[in-house]
């Protein structure tokens, strides 16, 4: 048995009825055992102390959608329309991955993820053994997912649906429980409706859950009503895809109809507002959704379209964003915008009762901000200045499954130099294949 007693530090816990404090955490293992604001009792013999006095702890954050590999198109193709984006410069480029690019470019998201403080992400992608085998040996946590594109011939959607199936059979539970896996049909526009309604169906022989990027663009949602004479939410709910739980990415174009069917099925949405920003996609109707009773968390998407992976910033965006176009300052709060990190984002990937909070039982998956810096000052709210004078860059210190894999700014598992090196040497070998 291994114990960590962390002494005096500020606790952000994400819990309602007492969400900040100055006190003590004990964490047994891979559990938090006590917090609180005295100091505990009856601690083991060698227990690990940890002076938290210049520290406020949080859960780590939770990352809802994204694309780890594309890490090594940063910067590569910017300002361009989303469909330009895809087709003409993303598309051609993924095309010439190798196994060892997938690799290099997800080691380089989770070095960048766990830096900035996450410690869970979404992440949609081909190739995903290279990327499950990442996050075991980064100690990240991942809901990894097969993401398949069906505009192929039929032999090619049967390997690709194969390759699916196997990939969240094989890996759902690895690394000691820190991998969960989904299954993704990319899109209702690069995917037939036949093809979407396999996925649904390997979706209940597997009972896992399933993903998909929706109502994006609005080209995209007038497209779907061309082709299948409905919208994105309808067309989905039609293939069954909402009888499975299910998590969306954007659902940026939304009609009140569509939300309450949304809400009505128990579907969470990843809002990503750097993304959609970045490639003019729009705004997503969160203040609705979340009235609506809609469970909205935050993802980064990829570093191709962001460009970084802080979801610090996108709580800040969130907060900000939703203010601006609304006219309604109280649009979205600091606290609500802080829970579209933590809180909703564990329950979008159904670990609500393990992660995205600081309570007594929960998985130890925590984070240390250094708070002894001039922007934290003076100390006021501590909430209100992780979301808008905070960002990734503060963090010390991260705990995933009570191991800590981040001291001092610095991973504790990985080779970040090699790592950095090994990206480059991808990126250069993709520019000239």
């Amino acid at each position: 048995m291994s114990q960590i007693w962390i002494e005096n530090g500020l606790f952000v816990t994400m819990d309602d009825a007492n969400p900040t404090f100055k006190g003590h955490m004990v964490v047994t293992d891979d559990r938090i055992t006590y917090i609180g604001t005295e100091a505990p009792e009856q601690l083991a013999e060698g227990v690990q102390k940890i002076d938290g006095s210049k520290l406020a702890f949080m859960p780590g954050l939770i990352n809802t959608h994204g694309h780890a590999a594309m890490s090594l198109l940063r910067g590569y193709s910017d300002d361009q329309n989303l469909q330009v984006w895809l087709e003409q410069k993303m598309w051609p480029m993924e095309g010439k991955y190798i196994d060892q690019d997938t690799r290099a470019g997800s080691a380089l998201a989770i070095v960048e993820m766990l830096r900035s403080g996450t410690t869970a992400f979404v992440d949609m992608y081909d190739r995903m053994d290279q990327v499950a085998q990442m996050v075991e040996q980064s100690g990240i946590r991942g809901v990894l997912t097969r993401g398949v594109i069906g505009l192929c011939p039929p032999d090619v959607q049967e390997a690709k649906l194969a390759e699916a199936i196997a990939f969240a059979r094989d890996w759902n539970g690895k690394a000691d429980g820190r991998i969960t896996t989904m299954i993704s049909p990319h899109a209702p526009y690069t995917c037939p409706p036949d093809y979407i309604e396999r996925f649904v169906q390997a979706a209940h022989d597997y009972n896992l859950p399933l993903h998909t990027h929706m109502s994006e663009t609005l080209a995209e949602v007038e497209q779907n009503v061309k082709d299948y004479g409905v919208r994105p939410v309808e067309h989905l709910d039609r293939l069954g895809f909402f009888s499975r739980p299910a998590l969306v990415a954007h659902a940026v174009h939304l009609n009140d109809a569509e939300i309450e069917i949304l809400a009505a099925k128990g579907v969470a949405v990843s809002h990503n507002p750097v993304s959609n920003l970045k490639l003019a996609s729009g705004i997503a109707r969160v203040p609705d959704l979340l009235r609506a009773g809609v469970t909205v968390s935050l993802g980064t998407d990829s570093a191709a379209s962001n460009n970084n992976l802080d979801l610090f910033e996108e709580i800040r965006f969130s907060a900000l964003l939703h203010k601006g176009v609304s006219g309604d300052p109280t649009a979205i709060p600091a606290y609500e915008a802080l829970k579209l990190g933590t809180v909703y984002g564990a329950k979008s990937i159904w670990q609500q009762d393990q992660i995205g909070s600081l309570k007594a039982g929960m998985k130890a998956d925590f984070i240390a901000i250094n708070i002894e810096q001039p922007h934290f000052y003076p100390k006021t709210d501590m909430i209100s200045h992780l979301v808008y004078s905070g960002s990734g860059r503060d963090v010390a210190h991260v705990w995933i499954d009570g191991r800590q894999v981040l001291k001092n700014g610095e991973c504790t598992l990985l080779d970040e130099e090699k790592i950095r090196y090994e990206a480059q040497a991808s990126f250069d070998r993709l520019l000239q294949a």
